[in-house]
């Protein structure tokens, strides 16, 4: 049976005029582990829900999959395909993955050469995107409208972030929502894996939050070419996704944004 994403709580609401008690929803956060090939790889806080996408979609974008087939999924105790109440999910690749190589996620833009170094393992470990037709920016800019419709967990809680694969044709491929942004683009990214719809070319990914180092990281990992976040970039992230060839749009509100890469739209 499949956890709940919010839970029902009594508040206290108040303002210069009133003192009520009233109902909410709060959005539910709870750990998961990930194993792959019953060796450990890490533990985070996630909303239940997609808990399959997550484990296969950080696998893959923090390399430790590397080209390696998934060959079953599982929660730990049970071979069962659906979410359950296990806080602990084991994929399996017959020992075909590669591991899992240094976490780049930490590394922060205000450090100079530790950020020149991230750009150049990440150069090492993922081909270049390559040519690819230009994006049309009015479109991206209204991606992240596209995608709010959707957010269900976030209008019933206010405290989900939301990430979604859509094509160029305004397609919407996939929309996820979690506490964790990271998370919320994992899973995004993990459907797309399980569906054989890797790399994600002429697909672009969009978040509602920041478009920090860790979300280029993992749209350059998918292989999508435009990366459209809602709030600013980094400067860690802008430098990342030029490196990579990927389009970067930041502020994108209300039909408008900002293009900090390719260089060529600067």
């Amino acid at each position: 049976m499949a956890r709940s994403r919010s839970e029902s709580l009594l508040t206290r609401r108040f303002d210069a005029e009133s003192n009520l008690r009233v109902p909410d929803q709060v959005v539910v956060e709870e750990p998961l582990t990930i194993n792959l090939d019953d060796v450990r790889i890490t533990s985070t806080m996630r909303t239940p829900g997609h808990d399959f996408e997550l484990a296969a979609g950080f696998l893959k974008t923090e390399g430790a999959l590397g080209n390696a087939p998934i060959t079953g999924i599982r929660y730990c105790g049970t071979g069962s395909p659906v979410d359950s109440e296990f806080n602990v999910v084991s994929v399996e690749t017959q020992g075909r993955a590669p591991g899992v190589p240094p976490r780049l996620g930490s590394i922060s833009s205000s450090c100079g050469v530790c950020g020149s170094e991230a750009i150049d393992e990440l150069g090492e470990r993922l081909p270049l995107l390559g040519a690819y037709d230009p994006w049309d920016l009015e479109m991206l800019a209204s991606l992240p409208d596209r995608m709010i419709g959707k957010q269900k967990l976030f209008a019933k809680t206010g405290g989900a972030h939301g990430a979604a694969a859509i094509d160029r044709q305004g397609k919407v491929m996939a929309v996820r929502e979690d506490i964790g942004r990271h998370n919320a683009v994992d899973k995004v990214v993990g459907r797309l894996l399980l569906d054989g719809r890797l790399p994600a070319s002429d697909v672009a990914l969009v978040t509602s939050g920041r478009g920090s180092f860790e979300m280029v990281q993992k749209a350059w990992a998918a292989g999508f070419t435009a990366l459209v976040a809602v709030s600013a970039p980094s400067a860690l992230a802008v430098g990342t996704a030029r490196r990579a060839g990927l389009t970067l749009m930041g502020f994108a509100r209300q039909g408008a944004g900002k293009i900090y890469s390719p260089d060529a739209l600067l």
